[in-house]
C-alpha cells in the first residue's frame, strides 16, 4: 500500500490542540509513518504518546526518540516539558486527548480513506459479528466490495487479516481503510464495541448507518454498571462526541430501543427498527426453525417475501433482520436482499458445527455472556426436540461445555452459571481464559447459580478433557454444546497465551471416541 509522505507542519494542522496546543521547532521534518507504539518507531514515524488504562504511552518517548522519530505528540504537559527541555530539536505537540489526536494524524497520514468509504456500525452486547458479516454478504451479492472490521478476523476488498481487537486504535483503522480504498472498496462494515466508543478508536469516522443489536450484562471490569455500559452503546446514535448517523437501525424488542429512539431522532437520525415484534419496519412472522436454519415470512417497508436461510436458530433470524435493514440503509434494492440470503454462509465460530458422522450434534459457539447462553441452549433445546434418535423416541438432550473469563466481570459467572443449569440437562465447567487467575477459583464463582437449577453436572478445569468429557457423555440424539471460545485459536493462561481451538480438540476426541475414521 502506498503511504503518503508529509511533514510535520502538514500532519500536525489537521490536529486539534485546542488552547493547549504548542509545536516545537523542526516543522519540516518528513513523516514517513504514525505510531502509537513504540516498539514499532523508525526513522520518519511520529510518535503518539497516550494515557491508556493499562499503560501510559507517555512512558516510552524517550524509547522513541532514540529509535529516530519525527515528532512526538503527547497529551501530558509534563513529559511534553520535558521533551523539549531534552530533546529540543525533535518537533513535538501537545494535545488535549491522545487518541482524538491519533485519529486525526492517522486520517491525514492515509490521505482522508474515511470520505471515500461509506460506513456502517455495529454494536450491541450480543449479534454484532454475525450482523456485520451478514452485512458484508449482502453487500457484496449487489456487486460492493468492503472493508469489514470484527471480532474474528478483517476484511480489506476480500483480503483477509487477523484480528487483534474488535475495534481497533485508530492508525490501524485508518490502515485497513486505506488498503480498502486502494483496492477498491467503497464501504467499510465494522463491530463497533463499547470499549471502543468510549476510548474514542473510531473518532473522525462518519457512520452513515448504524446497528444496534442489545444490550445484556457484559463488561462491567471496564464500565462498571449497566447504565455506563448503555452510555457508551449510546455514543454511536446520539451525536454527542460521534456524528450522529443518517440512519439508525435498531433492534425493536430491546428495553432500550425507546431511549436510543429518542436520542438518535433528536440528533437528526432517520430510526428504522427490525425484529419480530408488531411493528417493527422489518419483521419476520411465522418463524419456523429447523437444524438446517429457518423459514419466515419477511415484512419490509418495500414489500413481504417467503425466505429460506441456512442460518439456524430465533437469534440469527433476528441477525439477518438487521443485516437486511442495513443493507437497505445502504441502498441494496429489496429484491437484492432476498435473493441473497439463500446463499448466506454461517459465521465462524458461531453456531458452527463439527461433524465426523457421529450420531449426536456437535456445536462450537463464542456465546460467554448469560443472555447468549441462554439463547444457544434455547436453540440446542429446539434441535434435540427434535432429534428422536434414543431406541425409546425420546428427545435427545442438551450438554453444554463452559467456562468464565478470568480478569473480566466477576458478577455474571453465577449468572453464566445458571444460564446454563436452565438450558441443560448435563453441564461440564471448565477453563476459559483464565488469565492471571486460578481456574479453579473462577470456577467456584460460577458453582453456586448452577448448583442452584439442580441439573447435573462435572467440574474438568482442564478445557481439552472437559471437550472429551462432553462428548463421551452424549448419546444418539444429543446436542453437545462448546461454549465460550468459538471462533477463537487460544488459551489465555496465567503464563500466556497457548494454541486452542475447541473445534480442532473436538473433532480429536470426536477420532478418540471412534467417530469418523483415523
Amino acid at each position: 500500500m502506498r503511504n503518503r509522505v508529509l511533514n510535520w507542519s502538514e500532519l500536525t494542522s489537521e490536529i486539534t490542540a485546542a488552547s493547549s496546543g504548542l509545536v516545537s521547532i523542526g516543522d519540516e521534518s518528513v513523516v514517513t509513518g504514525v505510531e502509537y507504539d513504540s516498539r514499532q518507531v523508525g526513522p520518519g514515524s511520529v510518535f503518539v504518546a497516550m494515557r491508556g488504562g493499562t499503560t501510559d504511552g507517555n512512558r516510552y518517548i524517550d524509547a522513541a526518540v532514540r529509535q529516530g522519530a519525527a515528532g512526538i505528540i503527547t497529551d501530558s504537559p509534563e513529559p511534553f516539558r520535558r521533551l523539549t527541555s531534552e530533546h529540543p530539536g525533535v518537533p513535538s505537540l501537545l494535545v488535549e486527548h491522545g487518541r482524538t489526536a491519533l485519529a486525526q494524524a492517522s486520517a491525514a497520514f492515509y490521505g482522508h480513506p474515511e470520505r471515500r468509504l461509506s460506513t456502517t456500525g455495529v454494536t450491541g452486547t450480543n449479534g454484532k459479528t454475525t450482523t456485520a458479516f451478514l452485512m458484508e454478504a449482502l453487500l457484496a451479492a449487489a456487486g460492493r466490495s468492503s472493508v469489514l472490521v470484527g471480532t474474528i478476523e478483517y476484511h480489506v476488498a476480500g483480503v483477509v487479516r487477523p484480528s487483534a481487537h474488535t475495534t481497533p486504535e485508530s492508525r490501524d483503522l485508518y490502515e485497513l481503510m486505506a488498503e480498502g480504498v486502494e483496492r477498491g472498496a467503497s464501504e467499510l462494515v465494522m463491530e463497533v464495541s463499547s470499549h471502543a466508543l468510549d476510548q474514542g478508536r473510531a473518532a473522525g469516522v462518519g457512520f452513515d448507518v448504524a446497528v444496534f443489536t442489545n444490550l445484556t450484562r457484559d463488561h462491567l471490569d471496564y464500565h462498571g454498571t449497566m447504565e455506563r455500559y448503555f452510555a457508551a452503546k449510546r455514543l454511536l446514535f446520539d451525536g454527542t462526541r460521534y456524528p450522529a448517523p443518517r440512519i439508525a437501525v435498531l433492534h425493536g424488542a430491546d428495553p432500550r430501543v425507546k431511549e436510543l429512539e429518542r436520542v438518535a431522532s433528536a440528533a437528526g437520525s432517520e430510526v428504522v427498527t427490525y425484529g419480530l415484534v408488531k411493528g417493527a419496519d422489518w419483521r419476520a412472522t411465522g418463524v419456523q426453525l429447523t437444524p438446517s436454519g429457518a423459514e419466515f415470512r419477511l415484512h419490509a417497508p418495500e414489500g413481504e417475501a417467503d425466505l429460506r436461510s441456512g442460518l439456524a436458530g430465533e437469534v440469527n433470524v433476528l441477525n439477518l433482520l438487521g443485516a437486511m435493514a442495513a443493507a437497505h440503509a445502504r441502498g441494496v434494492p429489496f429484491a437484492a436482499l432476498v435473493d441473497a440470503v439463500a446463499e448466506l454462509k454461517p459465521v465462524p465460530g458461531r453456531f458452527e458445527p463439527v461433524d465426523t458422522g457421529q450420531p449426536f450434534t456437535v456445536i462450537v459457539d463464542y456465546a460467554h455472556t448469560d443472555d447468549a447462553l441462554r439463547n444457544l441452549t434455547g436453540l440446542a433445546r429446539q434441535l434435540a426436540s427434535h432429534a428422536q434418535a434414543s431406541p425409546e423416541g425420546k428427545p435427545g438432550r442438551v450438554i453444554t461445555m463452559f467456562g468464565c473469563g478470568g480478569d473480566r466481570d466477576r458478577t455474571k459467572r453465577p449468572r453464566m452459571g445458571q444460564a446454563a443449569g436452565e438450558g441443560s440437562d448435563f453441564v461440564v465447567v471448565t477453563s476459559d481464559n483464565p488469565r492471571s487467575e486460578r481456574p479453579e477459583a473462577i470456577i467456584e464463582e460460577i458453582l453456586p447459580g448452577l448448583s442452584a437449577t439442580g441439573v447435573s453436572f462435572a467440574v474438568e478445569p482442564n478445557r481439552a478433557d472437559a471437550i472429551a468429557l462432553a462428548l463421551g457423555k452424549a448419546e444418539p440424539g444429543d446436542v453437545v454444546l462448546l461454549a465460550g471460545k468459538g471462533h477463537e485459536k487460544e488459551q489465555i493462561l496465567q503464563s500466556g497465551p497457548v494454541f486452542f481451538d475447541d473445534a480442532q480438540v473436538a473433532l480429536s476426541a470426536l477420532h478418540r471416541l471412534g467417530y469418523g475414521g483415523e
